[in-house]
């Protein structure tokens, strides 16, 4: 007489169905990001012909915002160093690109890579210089950096190129004529290509032999060091690399806002970049983009709602932020993705 198979059939299944069937039921945690990629770069894409004239502006300047504080989160989230002077570099990036383009007639496309250089080696120079700093010294000496940086280009000795307090004015180019594009929308897609690059290139630099040593000096720089890794030689590199993305979203903003002048790049912008890492999530590549919206809508919502009060507003605002989402809106979107799973899966 045939053998019968025995299928195991859980007592609390109405269905059925074998109960390690019905688990596998839903998407791994690969094809949720990879989906949630894919409809973020839809919204996107459609979004500045959903949204015309100064709002698609501010989300150009959002993009902006999102590659430097991606230099940020790079120096210190993923490497540990402590940075309050991320605005210089960001300054340098858009007075190399103004003087290149008002001065010197270079075309508008070529400074961008020209100011992300120049911050690359002044980022490892000065990383050089503080390698022996760490924790609050090493964010002391960056504060320093952000204080005199307004100060130095405000100076007579460079004011035939910086344009002293006034400032320069940048002229960007037109919008190829082969592209039924607004002026807008044309620089809002330079910048989101600009930022899906950055995104793709610190996702492998992470992933890679150079982001595993980094990491591991954040975590722990004694046990790096004696693993044979030149923790010296990495937080300059470090450094260089954070300056280059700050570098690259300073020439972007010089050449989309047509305009630079010292008093832009105080240390209150520093203290943006650092917030919108707080808030994306630190070591969080994708939590930028949340970051850098965060930093550029709410204060001119808390403008919006009451101009006396705006920063009283913006900080009350800021602090229920940070106590809704204390790992930032990785930890949130963990936890949404994690839930949204287990309902899926019962």
């Amino acid at each position: 007489m045939p053998e019968v198979e025995n299928h195991a059939v859980h007592p609390d299944s109405k269905s059925g169905v074998p109960e390690s069937s019905s688990k596998t039921i839903g998407l791994t945690d690969v094809e949720w990001r990879r989906l949630a990629f894919v409809l973020s770069l839809s919204f996107a894409v459609i979004l500045p012909f959903v949204f015309e004239g100064f709002t698609t502006f501010q989300f150009t300047l959002a993009g902006i915002y999102a590659i430097a504080i991606l230099g940020l989160n790079l120096l210190s989230g993923f490497n540990g160093q402590i940075s309050l002077g991320h605005s210089t570099f960001y300054g340098i990036g858009a007075y190399t690109s103004a003087i290149m383009i008002n001065q010197l007639e270079v075309p508008a496309y070529w400074t961008i890579p020209a100011a992300a250089l120049i911050c690359l080696s002044f980022g490892f120079i000065f990383g050089l210089t503080v390698t022996r700093l760490e924790g609050l010294y090493l964010a002391l000496a960056t504060f320093a950096l952000a204080i005199a940086t307004p100060q130095i280009l405000k100076s007579k000795h460079v004011e035939q190129w910086t344009g002293g307090v006034q400032g320069l004015d940048v002229y960007k180019p037109d919008v190829p004529q082969a592209l039924p594009l607004e002026a807008d929308q044309w620089w809002y897609f330079v910048v989101l290509g600009i930022l899906l690059l950055m995104l793709w290139c610190t996702k492998n630099l992470v992933n890679s032999r150079s982001g595993r040593a980094m990491i591991a000096i954040r975590d722990n720089p004694i046990a790096a060091r004696s693993m044979g890794i030149n923790t010296s030689l990495y937080k300059a590199l470090t450094f260089g690399c954070s300056g280059l993305y700050a570098g690259t979203a300073g020439a972007l903003s010089a050449i989309v806002i047509e305009y630079v002048a010292p008093d832009s790049f105080t240390f209150v912008l520093s203290f943006f970049f650092l917030t919108g890492m707080v808030i994306g999530g630190m070591a969080s590549i994708p939590g930028v983009i949340f970051g850098a919206l965060f930093v550029l809508f709410l204060p001119n919502f808390a403008e919006d709602f009451s101009k006396n009060l705006a920063y009283a507003i913006f900080g009350i605002l800021l602090i229920a932020t940070v106590y809704a989402m204390p790992s930032g809106s990785a930890g949130l979107f963990s936890a949404i993705l994690t839930r949204l799973k287990q309902k899926l899966n019962q």
